[in-house]
């Protein structure tokens, strides 16, 4: 048996040789699909039935020099597109040959956008100088909602008569979406109910300015929760053995990318980091719909020598270690294979690893595309 890769093959017996060998590589065991008991689920879903069960691979181990994350990880991926396990440890094959992937974690920052409405400019100008004078009596106002969380700043925003005051938080090991909710909440009915100045005609508590589960060029330049930033160097040499292409090809393919994407309004620039997002995020307990916002990255390949130099920016993460599904067990027992359940700086550690894995399968998939392997292994594996 490799003891960088799985056993292959679908009997069951394949499938065991697979939780041995995972065993071996980690100590980890992967659980029987367990079920809570419908009163542990309150705030993750109403009017429950039933579970649906998705089937769980592992590929690793992928290699990290990072922030926060150091070392081997076996990744946990919860997909049912055929080919896409194989071609992540793929990317994490070609990347460990060449030393690992760098991750460096640049912040963590989520927002959440209220909108004030007044009758005159003026009234809205006035407002915010108020916001300014008051800010720490806001900032003490959102953060009593929270044990972790903590204002940052409040970036502000007039339109017309209208103000959008962007309420910027630092989240913890938490995701964060329903805790800067309710801190905003809570200091949108202080600014209203206790501030003198002028008084808006009504507010909304989203603006929809954050872009929350939407792709927006606010995300791809401010980011919202983890920015994160991938890279690895290979040799030409590896390239041509593994992925049977030169690092020029891969470059020279990137420009007819580039021109392929700028006529279809694409984004960011990517090839599918939105396939690695949803994989982990099911695998590990994430909000799936913020893959929407998540797959906004960028990635890019440049000669260094005779090498290829590969990047992949990601300016917003919005993932979390504690709080939401991270509870079931099936997702609990995946990040702890990660060692990424809980802890201090934890869903730091599990961006970068997200990160990394996008961009394993990146390399995977343009070298599948250059190499014209790419519908072979769809009709070997896919179908």
């Amino acid at each position: 048996m490799n003891k960088l890769t799985p056993p292959r093959g679908y009997a069951q017996a394949d499938t065991d040789a697979r939780q041995r060998w995972l065993q071996v590589q980690t100590g980890h065991t992967v659980p029987e699909f367990a079920l809570d008991a419908p009163e542990d689920l309150k705030g993750l879903i109403e009017n429950h039935v039933g579970f649906v069960g998705m089937p769980l691979s592992i590929s690793g181990p992928l290699k990290i020099d990072g922030t926060y994350a150091q070392g081997n990880f076996y990744v946990p991926l919860c997909t049912v597109e055929g080919t896409l396990s194989l071609s992540m440890t793929r990317g994490f094959y070609l990347t460990h040959r060449a030393g690992g992937i760098k991750t460096r974690h640049v912040k963590q920052e989520l927002s959440r956008a209220p909108v004030f409405r007044f009758d005159e400019i003026e009234e809205a100008m006035a407002f915010l100088k108020t916001i300014d004078a008051h800010y720490d009596e806001i900032k003490t106002a959102a953060e009593c909602t929270t044990r972790h969380g903590k204002l940052l700043r409040i970036d502000k925003h007039i339109i017309h008569n209208r103000v959008i005051l962007d309420f910027i938080y630092h989240t913890a090991e938490a995701a964060g979406q329903n805790m800067v909710t309710l801190s905003t909440d809570a200091a949108c009915r202080f600014i209203v109910e206790k501030l003198s100045g002028e008084t808006p005609l009504r507010y909304l508590l989203e603006s929809n300015f954050n872009a929350d589960k939407n792709p927006a060029h606010r995300s791809l330049i401010k980011g919202r929760g983890h920015h994160v930033i991938a890279s690895f160097q290979i040799p030409n040499r590896i390239l041509k053995k593994l992925l049977r292409v030169t690092a020029d090809q891969l470059i020279e393919a990137l420009t007819d990318k580039h021109l392929g994407s700028q006529m279809a309004g694409m984004l960011g620039m990517n090839l599918h980091t939105a396939n690695a997002l949803a994989a982990l995020y099911l695998a590990l307990g994430q909000d799936v719909a913020c893959v929407a916002e998540n797959a906004i990255g960028i990635a890019t390949y440049e000669k260094r020598g005779d090498d290829l130099y590969a990047t992949l920016s990601m300016p917003s993460v919005t993932v979390g270690t504690v709080g939401g599904a991270t509870r079931l067990h099936a997702q609990r027992a995946n990040l702890e294979l990660l060692g990424c359940a809980g802890g201090e700086n934890s869903s730091r550690k599990l961006a970068e690893i997200i990160c990394a894995s996008a961009l394993a399968l990146e390399i995977s998939l343009a070298g599948a595309i250059v190499s014209n392997e790419f519908a072979e292994a769809h009709a070997k594996f896919g179908r």
